[in-house]
């Protein structure tokens, strides 16, 4: 499709924040699209409103701009939303959408293959990247994310910790862009030796002399 889509990269600051951002326009259909390759099934999120409500944010591009499906948070407003991969995945990029107004996130703690986290041990984690998100968008943005970091990236772990003033946080839209790797098969393990073999496991000669005790 046509559009344009500005690609901000993402200043390292020493403390992995990244600042850039693009209004993407691009299709995620594209060849280095993520779409399909998320484990909806598996994805979780913590102190979302309705439970399972999470899984319905991971949309195919022509509907990102559906608010009727979305996972806003309960409590307060922080998330946490947990996205396992079908396979190895080299993140390039993320896309996400929490609206124009003030409940969208305003800064996202990326954390790479972390899969225990939660709210009692996410504070005092180191993430992987942080991103600093824009207010008033009306359609999703792309945050690139340093690639190095998120080489061999079989899920991600995304803390929003605070939105732009709203009690709640709403997130309607989010997608992945990078490479994708299909999961390695387990090797076959061949047991060779379904019975013992009695010539493999000889017992002691029988043919030693015994010698009676006297």
């Amino acid at each position: 499709m046509s559009g344009h889509c500005c690609h901000g990269e993402a200043a390292d600051d020493g403390h992995g924040h990244g600042h850039g951002h693009g209004h993407a326009e691009a299709d995620t259909s594209a060849q280095d699209s993520l779409f399909g390759k998320v484990d909806v099934d598996k994805a979780w999120c913590l102190n979302e409103a309705t439970a399972g409500s999470v899984k319905t944010i991971f949309k195919p591009w022509a509907d990102r701009l559906d608010t009727t499906q979305l996972v806003q948070s309960d409590a307060d407003e922080e998330l946490i939303i947990h996205v396992p991969f079908t396979g190895m995945v080299k993140l390039k990029s993320l896309l996400v959408w929490g609206g124009a107004g003030p409940s969208a996130p305003s800064r996202l703690r990326i954390f790479a293959n972390r899969d225990s986290l939660d709210f009692d041990s996410i504070g005092d984690a180191a993430p992987t990247q942080v991103v600093e998100l824009a207010s008033g968008l009306r359609e999703p943005a792309e945050y690139p994310v340093r690639a190095a970091k998120f080489g061999s990236t079989r899920s991600l772990t995304l803390h929003v910790p605070e939105n732009f003033g709203s009690e709640h946080t709403s997130v309607y839209f989010m997608a992945f862009r990078g490479e994708w790797t299909p999961p390695k098969e387990a090797p076959v393990v061949s047991v060779y030796e379904l019975t013992p073999n009695a010539a493999d496991h000889k017992a002691p000669d029988q043919t030693l002399s015994h010698h009676p005790i006297s």
